[in-house]
């Protein structure tokens, strides 16, 4: 096959699915993984394609490779942040070992939060602060801070996750769609995620209806490995069973 053609197939599976892997192509076209990169590149420096990390999503996807100030996330959606905040502010019972990722959306979740018993595990440092500053049992995950997000990671971290198994945990997302999955523009923060993500009996993702089908750097979770809590689902969205529109919990 010319290499003209194999683009053009390339884009037709990318329009269909709306994103490939690179493992995708070397199977589809039996080439190798130096070449179905080199064919991404191309396609994407054509403005045909975006590139993302181990492959490529539709040019019509919202693409986000790089990781917003916390500031400048304050600033978006803030009402409806709020509001999802507070529902899932409203699922932490007496005895839950909770999991709160950082972000500014499991941020608004702090003051919601009225069951001051449950013990609560954060990577975020700001958050840990403010949960102990009114009295509630809270651990602060030990590790690298990024003072870009003010979120700790890194293997310590990681590792200090897989010894606990907590009952709920609450997570920020910066995409979700359901062949990208769940996904933020991070590496490290990516693992993060994932790592706690695996260790909840049960994990929500606070995800403003603006986030769907945005794509970001890497993926942490699948879009069916979590509850996903949101104010407005997309028509595109209702038949998703684990998708939950939050009511304001007063």
């Amino acid at each position: 096959m010319l290499t003209e053609q194999r683009y053009e197939e390339i884009l037709k599976l990318v329009e269909e699915h709306k994103s490939i892997t690179v493992a995708e192509i070397c199977e589809r076209f039996r080439i190798s993984e130096s070449t179905a990169r080199r064919d991404i590149n191309a396609l994407d420096q054509a403005g045909r394609l975006v590139r993302v990390f181990g492959g490529a999503v539709a040019s019509d996807l919202n693409f986000e490779s790089r990781e917003p100030t916390v500031e400048q996330k304050m600033d978006r959606n803030i009402e409806e942040k709020r509001q999802i905040a507070a529902y899932a502010a409203s699922l932490i019972e007496p005895s839950d070992f909770v999991y709160l990722d950082a972000g500014t959306t499991t941020g608004f979740m702090l003051d919601a939060i009225t069951e001051t018993s449950a013990t609560i595990v954060t990577n975020a440092v700001m958050h840990a602060q403010r949960l102990a500053a009114r009295g509630m049992h809270v651990y602060l995950v030990g590790g690298e801070l990024k003072g870009f997000t003010e979120a700790v990671v890194g293997s310590q971290a990681m590792n200090t996750l897989r010894s606990y198994h907590f009952t709920k945990g609450f997570f920020g997302t910066n995409g979700a769609s359901r062949r990208e999955g769940l996904t933020t523009p991070d590496a490290g923060e990516a693992l993060i995620k994932q790592t706690a993500l695996e260790q909840c009996r049960q994990g929500y993702i606070l995800c403003d209806s603006s986030k769907f089908d945005n794509v970001s750097s890497v993926t942490f979770g699948s879009f069916d490995d979590a509850v996903i809590l949101t104010e407005k689902c997309p028509e595109r969205y209702l038949e998703c069973k684990n998708i939950v529109l939050c009511k304001d919990s007063e």
